[in-house]
């Protein structure tokens, strides 16, 4: 009963949230095992997540 517990962490947490008045809310997850970043748009009733890419097309990854 009062033994330790380990917290489990989220494989996932927010990065970045933004909200463009015109065109909906952006928000930025990482993956804490790949370092994968990825989009989330809601536009609308709409939504939609992707790997977020950089400049050259390539997935942004944290280390």
């Amino acid at each position: 009963m009062f033994g330790s517990k380990k917290k489990k962490v989220s494989r996932f947490y927010i990065k970045a949230v933004e909200n463009i008045p015109t065109l909906g809310k952006m928000t930025i997850f990482v993956d804490r095992e790949t370092g994968v970043n990825y989009i989330q748009s809601w536009v609308g009733s709409g939504n939609g997540i992707t790997p977020l890419l950089d400049a050259n097309g390539e997935v942004i990854v944290d280390d």
